[in-house]
C-alpha cells in the first residue's frame, strides 16, 4: 500500500506558543501529513485534504482519522519570494499558515500521556480550541477521564475543557461526577522548552517529500521540548445541572458543584440530597470528601436540614448530618446542625 506524505509548515507566532501544552496544535512548526488514499491540494480553495488512514503530527501531537482537512491562508508579511525559497519550488501554503484543521471519521488525538477521541474534531489555531463531536467523546489524562454526549471542547491556551450533555469525570480511583455541563481547569505547568535562539527557524512554507524523508526542521524544533500533555492534571471541576457525585458508599445530588481533584473535596449547592442505602438527608449545601466517602450536610442560617434514617439500615450506613461523620448515629427527633449557620437539623426514623 502506497503512503503519500506531505509536510505543511506554518509559523504561528501566538502568545504562549513556546509552552508545550496538552493537545496543543497552535505552537507553530510543520505539520506532517500522511495518507494511504492520497493527498489533494485545492489551490483555489486554499485547502489540503488527506484521505485514507490520514495521520498528522505537529509538535508531539498526533491526529489519526479517516480524513484530514487543513485550511490555510496567506501569512501576514508573506511575499512572493516564499515559494522560491522552498525546495522544489511552489507548494501548498507557500508563504501561508494553517488556521483550521479538521478530522473526520474515528478521530483519535494523542500525546505521550493524553488522549482524545470522537467522530469529528475541529481545531481552530487562532482560538487554540479543539471541539470534538459525535459518539463516545472522551478526553483522558493519566489522572482523570472526561466524557460527554453532545460535545467536548479543549481550550489549550486557557487550560480548560468543557463537556456538554451527560458530562462525566471519572477519577483514577473510580470516583464519578456527572452533570449536564462540566468545566474542567487544568493545573498550569511550563515544561522545559528549548530557548528560542537555539531553535531552528520555522520554514516559511511546506515541502513535498517522499516517504522516509526527514521532516524539514521538525526534529530540530522538538528535540529539546517535552511532549505536550506531560503532567496534565485537573485543578478544579465545575459542574452544572443534574449534578450527581458517586462514592463507594453514597450518592450526592444537587444543582451545581465545585470539585477539587487535588484535595478530593466537593461542594454541592442547590436541592442537595445525600443517599446512602435507604437513608437520605436533604438541604441546600453539602461538603463531600470523595477520598474518605464522608459527606456533611450544611444548613444555611434560618433553614433546617431534613433527614430520614431507617433503623433497619444500621447506623453505620447513615450519611453525616451537620458536622457528624458518616458513621454517626441515626437521627432522632430534632438535632443540632454543625454547619456555618448553626441551623437546626431535623431527622425522623421509622
Amino acid at each position: 500500500m502506497t503512503m503519500t506524505r506531505l509536510a505543511l509548515a506554518a509559523a504561528l507566532l501566538l502568545p504562549g506558543a513556546a509552552l508545550a501544552q496538552p493537545i496543543d496544535l497552535s505552537g507553530g512548526g510543520p505539520v506532517e501529513v500522511t495518507a494511504t488514499e492520497g493527498i489533494e491540494w485545492r489551490q483555489n480553495e486554499q485547502v489540503v485534504v488527506a484521505r485514507g488512514n490520514a495521520h498528522a503530527v505537529r509538535d508531539g501531537v498526533t491526529i489519526d482519522a479517516a480524513r484530514l482537512i487543513a485550511r490555510y491562508r496567506p501569512r501576514a508579511g508573506a511575499n512572493g519570494q516564499a515559494a522560491a525559497a522552498q525546495p522544489g519550488g511552489e507548494s501548498p501554503m507557500s508563504g501561508g499558515e494553517i488556521w483550521r484543521l479538521e478530522a473526520e471519521g474515528n478521530v483519535r488525538i494523542s500525546t505521550e500521556t493524553d488522549k482524545a477521541q470522537g467522530d469529528r474534531a475541529v481545531y481552530d489555531m487562532d482560538q487554540a480550541v479543539m471541539v470534538l463531536t459525535g459518539r463516545d467523546l472522551r478526553l483522558a489524562t493519566p489522572n482523570d477521564t472526561i466524557t460527554a454526549r453532545d460535545s467536548l471542547e479543549y481550550w489549550s491556551q486557557r487550560r480548560m475543557a468543557v463537556a456538554r450533555g451527560a458530562a462525566k469525570v471519572v477519577t483514577s480511583d473510580n470516583r464519578q461526577i456527572t452533570a449536564d455541563t462540566l468545566v474542567g481547569y487544568f493545573l498550569e505547568q511550563a515544561p522545559a522548552v528549548q530557548p528560542a535562539a537555539a531553535r531552528p527557524a520555522a520554514p516559511s512554507g511546506p515541502a513535498i517529500r517522499t516517504p522516509g524523508a526527514a521532516p524539514g526542521g521538525a526534529q530540530g524544533a522538538t528535540a529539546a521540548r517535552r511532549v505536550p500533555g506531560e503532567g496534565s492534571k485537573l485543578d478544579r471541576v465545575e459542574v452544572f445541572g443534574n449534578v450527581e457525585i458517586r462514592t463507594e458508599a453514597e450518592v450526592v445530588r444537587g444543582d451545581r458543584a465545585v470539585y477539587s481533584p487535588v484535595s478530593g473535596m466537593a461542594r454541592v449547592l442547590g436541592g442537595v440530597r445525600i443517599t446512602r442505602g435507604q437513608n437520605q438527608l436533604q438541604g441546600q449545601e453539602a461538603i463531600v470528601n470523595l477520598r474518605t466517602g464522608v459527606s456533611r450536610l450544611v444548613s444555611a442560617p434560618g433553614q433546617r436540614v431534613q433527614g430520614m434514617v431507617l433503623p433497619s439500615s444500621g447506623g453505620e450506613n447513615a450519611p453525616a448530618q451537620g458536622g457528624a461523620q458518616g458513621g454517626g448515629r441515626p437521627a432522632q427527633g430534632q438535632g443540632q446542625g454543625q454547619g456555618p449557620g448553626q441551623g437546626q437539623g431535623q431527622g425522623r426514623t421509622r
